[in-house]
């Protein structure tokens, strides 16, 4: 897993505002954090228990690596 990946699912548990390059995470209501790359929100974490929920609209409309990479590491692939 990359160091930013790390950062970023990190950031998702606690809850907390995070940005490095070109991934997002930000706190919202209810105890879910969202998690955005390239501002195109693709996956919101309950930070409660840990599920991942996918966007698949966005995954469906870019599946790139980067993406996919980056759900991997949230531990939704």
């Amino acid at each position: 897993m990359r160091k930013i990946e790390q950062q970023m699912c990190l950031a998702a548990g606690q809850h907390r505002k995070w940005k490095s390059g070109n991934t997002e995470v930000y706190p919202a209501d209810g105890g879910f954090s969202e998690v955005y790359l390239h501002g195109n929100h693709i996956a919101t974490v309950n930070t409660s228990n840990g599920l991942v929920m996918i966007n698949f609209a966005t995954l469906a409309r870019w599946p790139t690596r980067t993406t996919k990479s980056r759900l991997r590491a949230l531990g939704a692939l």
